[in-house]
């Protein structure tokens, strides 16, 4: 008998099975060597190498054989630069834009027209027109053409007659010699609460900790209560500092300076002919008032209304407040007691340069036509 050997089907679909294995283990290995060459991008030296060769009359086949790199990837690079005139990279277009350029434009028109405007306006107006953004989107716009979002600042109100005044002062005064500024002698009030400072404080704390007595500023109605301050100072230092006694009226700051005024420049040693710095509050352009520095012989200078920017004294007031409020004064005694021992310590080195750099503040107001500065 003849011994029979195994179906011819079984030995086909082994066979079958065999190259399924063979070309599966050939294409993993053909991939992985090709995924790892995409992924490395080739240098900008390399690139150049190719487009040198090119350019001396080789072909694709022996570019890519005497750079070691593939005939698909010399013909991209060749590609490349027919068509763009460069080898290097260029810029991938990404995501699309979720805004139109037609609407971008139209925000950045409404943020430089209305700067106030707020992001929630500016998210139903692009919903208006069929483009539904978040809030972010329209920032990011507004932030890629100069614009973000700050705390505006609190300025006096000018009106076209105060820009005038105090463009006309500053154009008159900005030639002024430092000497000048030297024999100035600087006044103003300012009201300082027990509890009103209004700097930020910050708090290391845990979450859901926000309102426990640690994390917390204790405020008061009112400031807890206030005094009111007069105070001058020059170049050559501070001078006198008068708690004021109930309302502020002609005769009561007549007798502030009565009292304070010369003694504080002659303690500055400003000589006798100083020049005095008061604002246009009606109870310094009395009549009475005018008249007695008349009889002092003191000049006063003429001062633009609506300026509090152009009195340096304006500093010296925050830095006394920031000063006396780290001090955490508990009554309004300890607060007069600490407004005048900070006022002492006030470095004539800082009063020095505030009246130095003067005329940079007359620079912005021409600057700015009369208007608002930063100072």
């Amino acid at each position: 008998m003849t011994q029979k050997g195994p179906p011819v089907c079984n030995l086909i679909s082994v066979q079958i099975q065999l190259l399924r294995d063979g070309l599966r283990c050939w294409l993993r290995e053909y991939w992985g060597a090709n995924s790892i060459m995409k992924s490395k991008e080739h240098t900008r030296q390399v690139r150049n190498m190719v487009l040198e060769k090119f350019k001396a009359g080789l072909g694709y086949k022996k570019i890519s054989q005497a750079l070691n790199i593939s005939r698909s990837t010399v013909q991209s690079i060749i590609r490349k630069w027919k068509e763009y005139g460069t080898t290097v990279n260029l810029p991938r277009q990404g995501r699309p834009p979720k805004l139109t350029g037609r609407t971008r434009r139209s925000l950045i028109r409404e943020a430089a027209k209305r700067p106030m405007v707020t992001l929630d306006e500016m998210q139903r107006a692009t919903a208006q027109v069929g483009e539904t953004v978040h809030r972010t989107t329209i920032s990011r716009a507004l932030h890629k053409c100069g614009l973000y979002g700050r705390v505006a600042r609190r300025k006096p109100l000018l009106k076209e007659n105060h820009k005038k005044s105090r463009l006309q002062f500053a154009r008159s005064h900005v030639e002024d010699t430092a000497n000048m500024w030297k024999k100035v002698l600087w006044s103003d009030e300012t009201k300082i609460e027990l509890f009103g400072h209004n700097a930020k404080r910050y708090a290391w704390r845990r979450n859901n900790t926000a309102h426990h007595s640690e994390n917390t500023i204790p405020t008061v109605k009112y400031g807890g209560g206030s005094i009111m301050l007069w105070g001058c100072f020059s170049s050559a230092g501070t001078g006198k500092l008068v708690k004021v006694d109930g309302k502020m009226d002609g005769a009561k700051y007549r007798a502030i300076l009565e009292e304070n005024l010369l003694e504080s420049a002659k303690d500055l040693r400003l000589g006798r002919r100083f020049t005095f710095q008061q604002d246009n509050d009606p109870k310094h352009k009395a009549r009475a008032t005018m008249e007695w520095f008349k009889k002092k012989n003191i000049h006063v200078l003429e001062w633009p209304s609506q300026s509090p920017d152009l009195n340096p004294i304006e500093n010296l007031w925050q830095d006394l407040k920031t000063a006396v409020h780290k001090r955490s004064p508990s009554n309004l005694t300890e607060l007069e007691l600490f407004c005048k021992e900070e006022w002492a310590r006030i470095s004539v080195t800082r009063c020095a340069k505030l009246v130095e750099t003067y005329p940079k503040r007359l620079a912005a107001v021409i600057a700015a036509k009369g208007g608002s500065t930063k100072y």
